[in-house]
């Protein structure tokens, strides 16, 4: 909750963890889960509970989104860690990129907790996705050390993966299921 209420204390105190690789464990799986169990249940109520029709629609839909928060997490931190090495001069630290993605990811992680559960606020979602913007802003000189000239452009490339992975994903996702089916 801090990274949404003060990102720049948040990240001060994300800086001085020792195990980068405690994101994993301690944040992006569980709201992943969180999502998938939102969007599971969400797609109940919409559907209802009756017949096996609704329980798959329920499960597809679940499975998309956790598919594309989980491969979108995975490919954004990949895209980041390289565009920081060819664009910006940094040193390759997979860790502390997946660290860095991890936790920017909490916008998309709570929108999604909400808009699985209350479908009606998908665009007001949308609009609320771009605060991963200030939340990026605010993570990348101190955990990425990014210089002061280069913060601007480095926020809004990392934002728009960050924000267009997953949502990429789930959409060829969502995509090869209606093909398969």
């Amino acid at each position: 909750m801090k990274l949404i209420s003060s990102p720049a204390k948040a990240w001060e105190e994300i800086s001085m963890e020792e195990d980068r690789r405690k994101v994993f464990m301690a944040f992006v799986y569980p709201m992943i889960g969180l999502c998938g169990l939102s969007v599971f249940v969400g797609s109940l109520l919409t559907n209802g509970w009756g017949g096996p029709q609704s329980f798959q629609i329920a499960m597809t839909n679940c499975c998309a989104v956790a598919v594309a928060l989980f491969g979108g997490y995975f490919l954004a931190a990949y895209a980041i860690n390289e565009m920081g090495t060819r664009m910006f001069g940094l040193h390759s630290n997979m860790p502390l990129t997946q660290q860095f993605a991890g936790y920017a990811l909490v916008v998309s992680f709570l929108l999604q907790i909400v808009t699985g559960l209350l479908l009606d606020f998908r665009i007001i979602a949308w609009l609320l996705q771009f605060y991963i913007v200030y939340v990026v802003w605010e993570g990348v000189p101190i955990l990425m050390g990014v210089e002061e000239k280069q913060r601007l452009k480095y926020t809004l490339l990392s934002s728009v993966l960050l924000i267009l992975c997953p949502a990429v994903i789930q959409i060829v996702f969502n995509r090869l299921t209606a093909i398969l089916n």
